[in-house]
């Protein structure tokens, strides 16, 4: 069985900016087609019964850590080699592609999906976005910020990321980059804007992009929760959105009511760690990657009433409660 491993010149490059917030991206311009370069390699599988029909998720290099200064554009060390070799500074999943896989792949509605896995439970603290490509079936893009509690005092601040980040050892990167929930968006929306992926004059919708998240808390409920708190009105681009839990209950008829469960059905091993969001987000494109070529198709799972945001609408009838 001949097996595809595509390599691709590196995505990264920096956007003119207007200020020192706005991020260095690992992006590309949505106007124009994404110049793969592919190489054809040869590889016989074994045809023993035990071993996997279909192997998709080995990399082509060994893991490390994404540098977390580096997601926010404020990497310093980008000329310092032992760091570039300790920390990854690329947003591609690298995946090796089976090709007989690729013969299920269907045309999806949308041309990249906004891969959103939001951190925080008390106030928001982390605000991670993947953009993910459905043509390429690769990450291609990123938007990261740390995002500091607007109603908290510093001392319960400091307990609450000590209690959520001291345990991964990134608690010293989120004091050093985080800013309020309302920056954020702001610089998100700049950054949508700049990859033509939404227009604020052009009204509601994104463009031929969609949100997917692993449930629907993140846009349901946080996302509305926050923007209250921070005294600001919710953005339109967040009124509809995809639940990969119930894309993923559909497809394959079989329940899965998290990141991990889904993971384990698909026999994909946890890549960085759980509850960090930007690894988290990278872990649900890897399974958006194994559905899409499995034949999958990703769909609006939600709309929210734009006038009554209170009020969503779930579209599939089978769906994880």
């Amino acid at each position: 069985m001949a097996i595809v491993f595509f390599s691709r010149f590196p995505l990264l490059r920096r956007f003119p900016v207007s200020s020192p917030a706005l991020p260095y991206s690992s992006s590309v311009q949505l106007n124009r087609r994404i110049t793969i370069s592919a190489s054809i390699s040869i590889a016989e599988e074994s045809t023993s019964s035990s071993s996997p029909l279909i192997q998709h998720t080995l990399s082509r290099t060994r893991w490390k850590p994404m540098c977390l200064y580096f997601t926010q554009g404020k990497c310093t060390k980008m000329d310092d080699p032992m760091h570039i070799n300790k920390f990854n500074h690329n947003c591609s999943l690298e995946f090796m592609q089976n090709a007989a896989r690729l013969e299920n792949l269907r045309q999806q509605e949308f041309e990249y999906f906004l891969v959103l896995d939001l951190e925080g439970k008390v106030e928001i603290l982390e605000f991670p976005v993947l953009l993910f490509d459905a043509k390429t079936l690769d990450v291609v893009d990123l938007f990261h910020r740390f995002v500091r509690p607007t109603k908290m005092h510093e001392e319960r601040i400091n307990q609450y990321i000590e209690g959520k980040y001291g345990k991964l050892g990134v608690d010293r990167v989120w004091h050093d980059t985080a800013v309020p929930f309302a920056e954020v968006i702001e610089q998100f929306e700049v950054w949508l804007s700049e990859r033509q992926l939404w227009r604020n004059e052009l009204g509601v919708c994104l463009n031929n992009a969609a949100f997917v998240t692993c449930g629907n808390w993140d846009l349901k409920t946080k996302v509305p929760q926050q923007c209250s708190v921070a005294g600001m009105k919710l953005p339109p681009y967040f009124n509809e959105w995809i639940n990969l839990k119930d894309v993923f209950l559909n497809f394959y008829k079989r329940r899965a009511p998290g990141m991990l469960s889904m993971m384990r059905e698909l026999q994909i091993p946890l890549s960085g760690s759980h509850h960090l969001g930007i690894d988290d987000s990278n872990n649900i494109a890897r399974v958006i990657h194994h559905m899409l070529t499995d034949g999958a198709l990703l769909q609006i799972t939600a709309k929210r009433n734009p006038r009554s945001p209170e009020k969503v609408e779930f579209l599939f009838k089978n769906r994880i409660i």
